[in-house]
């Protein structure tokens, strides 16, 4: 299986299964002489990890992440940086039931038909549990992009219930299981998603991940546009299926005059009066706030039967049981943090050996 690695110069390689022994990533192209242990690395997974609330699978994995190779006395030494993700609590016979039939909404079906065999255990690469590897792998970004850019993300939406943007607190997001900005509303969430998780069903949501003080410049024209990978990187998050940048959609209902972000001199510098764009212009960062959004389907594992075929081509229902996320979404913030971190990273790294 190829295409298991994405970045240029700062680039990934993920691997592992949901149910084997471990999942990890290897990480090339970090500059020499960074300072990295694995206490850089674990604050970012213990944000994704399951089992920290009942809004989320009751899967328990410590994801406590081992540097192997790539550092040298608490120093990046310029070599591929390998990350090793035990799995302590994957739960097989889960699916040995459903091992004949394929799952609606997840990649059973197309798994099987480009490869003639796949994983039924939990999905094998499919699973979402992969994203573990590549919040590792963004934890090394942050480092590589310094202290003045801040990537912070959160949710947005909740299936149909929206948040109040008058009431929009970055501080929230940390004080609620669902990494949500509103505290009111967090505190209706609550109930429409436990409502939702005792009825055995799941429902979607749309993060907005915010990259802020990251310098003009980054991204290059045509095939390497900044906002052209970042979208490549969101859609390629487990359970994406829809991706803007900045205002996104809405701009098809602006006119130009409403659309054009306008700048004026401060400070001696230009100055943008807004960010419609989301930060970047021809594929090039302006130095802006980078906006990213992404939709996130509802959770494909649910207990209510729904029709599906055999792979021996019988007709017949399905209801999948185990441990699984209400909403998905929740636990994809920190993973769409990592890949905008990723992404971040690879173009800083091309735009210092372009452009000194």
């Amino acid at each position: 299986m190829s295409y298991n690695s994405f970045g240029h110069l700062f680039r990934v390689t993920t691997w592992g299964e949901s149910h084997g022994p471990s999942i990890g990533c290897v990480v090339d192209g970090t500059p020499p002489r960074l300072p990295l242990s694995e206490t850089d690395i674990q604050p970012w997974l213990d944000k994704r990890k399951p089992g920290t609330s009942r809004f989320v699978t009751q899967r328990r994995e410590s994801d406590t992440v081992r540097i192997l190779s790539g550092v040298l006395d608490g120093l990046t030494t310029g070599t591929p940086i390998s990350l090793l993700i035990e799995n302590e609590d994957a739960r097989s016979k889960d699916y040995a039931e459903i091992a004949d039939r394929f799952r609606p909404g997840h990649a059973d079906f197309t798994y099987q038909a480009k490869y003639g065999i796949r994983d039924v255990r939990g999905g094998g690469r499919a699973s979402a549990r992969e994203t573990a590897s590549r919040v590792a792998a963004g934890a090394i970004a942050r480092l590589i992009l310094g202290p003045n850019v801040t990537i912070r993300g959160a949710v947005i939406q909740l299936g149909q219930e929206k948040i109040d943007r008058a009431r929009f607190d970055w501080a929230e997001v940390e004080r609620n299981p669902f990494f949500c900005p509103d505290a009111h509303a967090a505190q209706s969430w609550e109930g429409y998603l436990d409502d939702i998780r005792k009825r055995g069903s799941s429902c979607g949501a749309v993060i907005e991940v915010v990259a802020s003080g990251a310098p003009a410049g980054l991204g290059a024209p045509i095939y390497g546009k900044l906002d052209g990978e970042l979208a490549a990187a969101m859609m390629g998050i487990n359970a994406v299926k829809g991706v803007e940048i900045g205002v996104g959609f809405a701009a098809a209902a602006l006119s130009g005059e409403e659309n054009a972000d306008e700048i004026r001199m401060q400070g001696g510098r230009p100055s943008f009066l807004s960010n419609n764009a989301g930060g970047i212009l021809g594929g090039i960062s302006t130095g802006q706030d980078i906006v990213v959004r992404f939709a996130v389907k509802p959770t494909s594992s649910i207990l209510s039967p729904r029709k599906t075929v055999t792979l021996d081509g019988r007709d017949t229902e399905i209801a999948t049981k185990g441990r699984h996320d209400p909403c998905v979404g929740i636990r994809a913030v920190p993973v769409g943090e990592a890949m905008m971190a990723c992404v971040l990273a690879d173009h800083l790294l091309r735009h210092r050996a372009q452009c000194g």
